[in-house]
């Protein structure tokens, strides 16, 4: 694999919605317990990536951090929702 291939980007596009309800399942599911998604994991890059995607999706969204989370987050899984009902 050349040196151009290893450094090709990716750009997936979410709506601020899916990135926020997406960030807690991934955050929730990885705080749970190490041990409950280790099986998940064929290899431990896998695992360098969820962390990754985690990192920014933190630097990306403002909402986990106000006090109004819960709120704000329950008002991201309705539009998300109600985009597929």
């Amino acid at each position: 694999m050349s040196e151009v291939e290893r450094r090709e980007r990716i750009v997936l596009e979410l709506s601020s919605e899916e990135a926020l309800v997406l960030f807690e399942w991934l955050t929730r599911a990885e705080q749970e317990d190490d041990e409950t998604l280790e099986p998940a994991f064929a290899d431990k890059a896998e695992q360098l990536v969820l962390w990754s995607l985690i990192g920014q999706l933190e630097k990306a969204l403002v909402a986990p951090f106000r006090k109004d989370y819960d709120r704000l987050l329950q008002a991201a899984r309705d539009t998300v929702r109600g985009s597929v009902e």
